[in-house]
């Protein structure tokens, strides 16, 4: 079978030379010198070993084959423009999955903001993984996410991230914890309480951890559990007290099954983070969710829908 040898350039350039039928025509609308443009259609016809175009006097005609050719090449140029088209408006459309990973501390403010987000692209559909910080790490490797909300941003991976929240972790105690009523508690009066804390690389514990490291203490856990939902059962059946995000307990301290003391050094103010692997590319829907998460204040978000 003849094996057909044609750049892009030649299909443009014969579309332009057949349709005006003229080679100076042709390069004035593509913006190449009339030389140029008989030497590619040149080219093409001895590349091929056809004749394409004849000229009769002053004037130029195509051949059989130069008409074949001509139309594919119309054709060609059309489904470009089509599918460039398809490709912009699928762009510039939202919708689609979005796969998020969430910390397990984030989930009990991030549903208020998707339902906000989804509010605005209601064609979206979020996929939602809340996992532990370690977990969440070795899954962004695996390529599973579109994105990641987390405390910490790691640095041994080539990522972009941002903070849009800041996260305030407060010390929860049991109603009527002999500390309760007391204010400006200093740090070191909480060494010897029993304190309970999320397991070794959560990101919570390693802040509380630095935190009692900069004042000389040293936390022996009484316990360790493996969710925030846990510590706070816990913290509410008085086994001990916990350092929890302010966001996670605005219900169990309005109606007094828990209370937050008023410890030095506390509340830990750190930043929510939304991250990506900076080698992945973004989908319409997780540029939107970047986007919507730049441009909106979450904290008053969070106030109207009652989350604090």
């Amino acid at each position: 079978m003849h094996k057909l040898h044609i750049t892009s350039q030649q299909i443009r350039i014969f579309e332009a030379v057949g349709r005006l039928l003229s080679y100076t025509k042709a390069a004035e609308e593509l913006n190449l010198s009339q030389p140029a443009v008989s030497i590619q259609v040149k080219r093409l016809e001895e590349n091929n070993d056809v004749k394409l175009i004849e000229v009769v006097g002053k004037k130029l005609f195509l051949t059989q084959a130069g008409e074949r050719m001509f139309k594919s090449c119309q054709k060609i140029l059309e489904e470009l423009k089509e599918l460039n088209v398809d490709i912009k408006s699928g762009q510039e459309r939202v919708d689609g999955e979005l796969r998020i990973a969430v910390v397990t501390p984030a989930k009990y403010f991030m549903p208020y903001i998707l339902k906000a987000f989804l509010n605005r692209y209601p064609d979206v559909k979020p996929l939602i993984t809340v996992i532990n910080r370690r977990r969440i790490l070795d899954e962004i490797k695996q390529n599973q996410y579109d994105l990641s909300i987390m405390g910490r941003v790691p640095e041994d991976l080539k990522m972009e991230a941002f903070p849009f929240f800041e996260n305030e972790l407060v010390v929860a105690a049991p109603p009527k914890h002999p500390l309760s009523k007391e204010k400006n508690i200093p740090i070191k009066a909480l060494a010897n309480e029993r304190f309970l804390m999320r397991e070794k690389g959560s990101g919570i514990r390693d802040s509380v951890q630095d935190r009692f490291a900069e004042n000389g203490i040293e936390i022996e856990p009484y316990m360790e559990l493996g969710s925030t939902e846990s510590i706070k059962q816990a913290v509410m059946a008085g086994l001990g007290i916990s350092v929890l995000p302010k966001q996670a307990i605005r219900l169990e301290t309005r109606y007094r099954h828990m209370d937050v003391l008023d410890v030095q050094g506390f509340p830990i103010t750190r930043h929510w983070y939304v991250a990506k692997l900076t080698s992945k590319s973004k989908t319409p829907a997780a540029e939107a969710f970047l986007n919507f998460l730049h441009s909106v204040d979450i904290n008053k978000l969070l106030a109207m829908t009652d989350t604090r």
